[in-house]
């Protein structure tokens, strides 16, 4: 080849060249890397600003090929070859020598298929395909990158390895999905990288990898690259079962917890000196909550967020833990550890929004890419943050992988789906004037409808056994009814309904509870409408709101009185349980998210008492099939009194499938009620299971000897009757005997 040609087919067009130095350029790989020319070499361009000199390598044997030339373009170097072959590159740098296969060298990563099902809303293992994956590419072991920006117009990976240059790794945009991707060679596990975006106003912020597996540690806010799950899953056995376990026939009773706030290493004046990483965790958690008989813990957000206020429910990583607590590996080994112990593992998910951070999701690729792009409908007031444009199929896809991401590869249970009456309404929390109807001119989110039905469809089939429980408190019907039967599919819904009238009536100063009688009865008329969870959350005790016992009326002896009737009164109602930690032993304090329990107070006896009344009851409650077996029908209830406002007495009974009996008999007064007549359907001894003013609960120990003889009088409809002895401010249970 001539001189002068040589010399023009080197360098590319005067156009590319400059764009290229602007990092500009909308297809590198059009000019860097292998070129073939007509005789079977190759043209070789690196694009490489500040290096010193490249030499070319053959990547079999390493022998040196030649020198990369430096262009008159500063940081370009060209060179010919007569033979194309595989390569590295050699690099000068003042700091130092860098040896590496070339990113341009490599053709196209993505499948064609992966594409299509991405773009399509449905890549069912998305966190395997998007971000930041560990591959061997020809040979070569390195990271893959992709990541969805569709309207940008240059998209880097940068990180140490380029100091953070984005003219160093631009990316490949893969038409028409958007998608970006770039092979590193070489890059391992622990590179701290992000994304350089140019979009149609200039580079923005850096961004993190929404697609990231792991992220640095708040308040760094790189992604992280991340390995391979390293976990030796020993918990088939519980997988298998699950789904008789989430049955609605079964006990679900539920520790909610903050991972970073339940306990922590404290200094010598009790401050906290560090939270505790998941294994630590597993060793103080684990024994606790199966001591406390609970059947599954809840985990408020884990996915990484930037702000520790937020509790975890501004989250902006959606596939990664939090790097508070240790690697995603720790994650799953301490779910592994539950598991083997007997306890499932729900976790608090957010797809309803996400935080406004700069180098998170908001304005992506300079566009409303993964929001609504009008303010009315994507900014919700309330929270200060962003709403998800479900509608768009790859924004649905995104979240629906991001749920089954935690399920599938971390072995979740279940998904508390937070928010959900946020995304069922465009109106949710605007006046008028400042929503967006939808295209019927309606209030409801037809897009976020279709979503939580295909959520709950898709989990059903890929994640059988495992829960999705809806946070929603309106009236919309059908929340936990089948999609195939017009509902939203959810396995369960939170009965908020139940949760303000039943603390609204136990704040009640006991002289007044007999005008508020119907309010702790109320909850009977829908309770059957859906598969109910009772939900005493982390949402009650902050705030303002008082601790669980603090909002309870009276004097010390009253406050423990009233917590212990409570709680049992919420083990005795149909619907599965959930309760804060903290609430089970009566923390006097609210709930602060950068301190651990107050644990010293369980040197007090009352203290003690409480707890101990939480274990029997859970382990009453799996025991006794009344109490769980026709929680969602009507015929595992029948009331006895409902309407003795005058002395706050209720009783009712549970009944089992098999048509044994629980009888409950409350008295919200803290005056005892002595020869109380109850009538019961069957003579004999009715032996007391639970005595919530018992004394190894810290009570007064008034009642009845451990039970009593039936008389043969019918009352309240039945044949028969007991004369009980109701101890003040508590709650009896009792069953026939034999």
């Amino acid at each position: 080849m001539k001189e002068r040609g040589l010399k023009e087919a080197l360098l590319p067009a005067a156009r590319d060249i400059e764009a290229l130095v602007r990092a500009e350029h909308p297809d590198p790989f059009a000019i860097l890397g292998p070129h073939g020319d007509d005789a079977g070499g190759q043209f070789i361009r690196a694009y490489l600003p500040d290096a010193l000199s490249v030499q070319v390598l053959a990547r079999d044997s390493s022998a040196v090929l030649g020198s990369l030339t430096a262009s008159e373009v500063p940081g370009l170097f060209v060179g010919h070859f007569p033979q194309a072959q595989a390569y590295v590159l050699r690099t000068q740098w003042a700091g130092g020598e860098q040896t590496a296969e070339d990113p341009y060298s490599f053709g196209q990563l993505l499948g064609e298929m992966d594409l299509y099902l991405f773009a399509e809303g449905n890549h069912r293992d998305l966190s395997a395909c998007l971000g930041a994956q560990l591959q061997n590419v020809d040979g070569v072991d390195g990271v893959r990158f992709a990541v969805w920006a569709p309207n940008a117009r240059r998209v880097s990976v940068v990180g140490d390895f380029n100091i953070w240059d984005g003219r160093r790794h631009p990316m490949r945009l893969r038409h028409p999905s958007g998608v970006w991707e770039l092979f590193i060679p070489r890059l391992q596990v622990g590179e701290a990288y992000k994304y350089e975006i140019l979009g149609a106003q200039g580079i923005l912020p850096l961004k993190a990898d929404p697609m990231a597996l792991a992220t640095q540690l708040p308040p760094d806010t790189a992604s992280k690259v991340a390995g391979p799950l390293t976990i030796d899953w020993q918990d088939q056995a519980w997988m298998q079962t699950r789904g008789e376990r989430h049955l609605p026939s079964a006990p679900l009773s539920i520790y909610e917890l903050h991972a970073g706030s339940w306990q922590c290493e404290v200094d010598d004046v009790g401050e906290v000196a560090r939270q505790y990483q998941w294994g630590e965790l597993a060793e103080r958690l684990i024994p606790y909550v199966q001591n406390l008989g609970f059947t599954h813990i809840e985990l408020m957000p884990i996915m990484e967020h930037p702000f520790g206020g937020s509790w975890g429910y501004q989250p902006l990583s959606q596939f990664a833990p939090s790097a508070r607590y240790g690697s995603p590996s720790d994650f799953a080994a301490f779910v592994n550890a539950c598991h083997l112990a007997g306890i499932g593992v729900i976790l608090d998910w957010v797809p309803a929004h996400f935080p406004t951070d700069t180098h998170g999701l908001a304005q992506f690729d300079g566009t409303a890419l993964y929001e609504y792009g009008n303010p009315q409908e994507g900014f919700h007031q309330d929270w200060d943050t962003l709403i998800y444009n479900l509608g768009r199929t790859e924004v649905h896809g995104f979240m629906l992988a991001s749920a089954l991401h935690w399920l599938k590869h971390f072995h979740i249970d279940g998904l508390r789906v937070d928010a959900v009456a946020s995304m069922l309404y465009r109106d949710y929390s605007r006046k008028a004037g400042e929503w967006v109807p939808n295209r019927h001119g309606g209030r409801e989110n037809l897009e976020a409808i279709d979503f939580v039905r295909h959520l709950n469809d898709v989990v059903d089939l890929e994640a059988p056994g495992a829960l999705i429980i809806a946070e929603e408190s309106t009236a919309w019907p059908g929340v936990s009814q089948s999609t195939q039967q017009g509902g939203l599919g959810f396995d369960y819904k939170w009965n908020m309904g139940w949760m303000h009238d039943s603390l609204h009536y136990i704040q009640q100063d006991p002289v007044y509870r007999a005008h508020h009688h119907k309010e702790l009865s109320f909850g009977l008329v829908y309770a059957w409408s859906e598969r109910f969870i009772l939900p005493i959350s982390h949402d009650e005790v902050v705030h303002g709101k008082h601790s669980l016992i603090d909002k309870m009326p009276g004097d010390r002896w009253q406050k423990f009185a009233n917590l212990r009737a409570y709680l049992s009164f919420m083990w005795a109602h149909p619907g599965k349980k959930l309760l804060f930690m903290g609430c089970e032993f009566g923390q006097w304090r609210e709930w602060n998210h950068d301190q651990q329990l107050d644990w010293y107070l369980l040197q007090y006896p009352e203290h003690r008492g409480v707890q101990k009344l939480v274990s029997d009851l859970n382990q009453l409650y799996r025991e006794e099939p009344a109490l769980h077996d026709q929680d969602d029908v009507p015929q595992g209830f029948q009331w006895l009194i409902g309407d003795d406002a005058i002395n706050s007495v209720y009783a009712w009974l549970r009944w089992s499938k098999d048509g044994r009996p629980v009888l409950v008999v409350a008295n919200f007064t803290p005056v005892p009620r002595p020869a109380y007549r109850v009538g019961v359907p069957f003579a004999g001894r009715w032996s007391e299971l639970i005595n919530s003013d018992a004394g190894i609960y810290a009570g007064s120990n008034y009642g009845n000897d451990g039970g009593a003889e039936t008389e043969d009088e019918g009352s309240h409809g039945q044949p028969q009757s007991l004369v009980l002895n109701l101890p003040p401010l508590a709650v009896l249970m009792l069953r026939p005997f034999g």
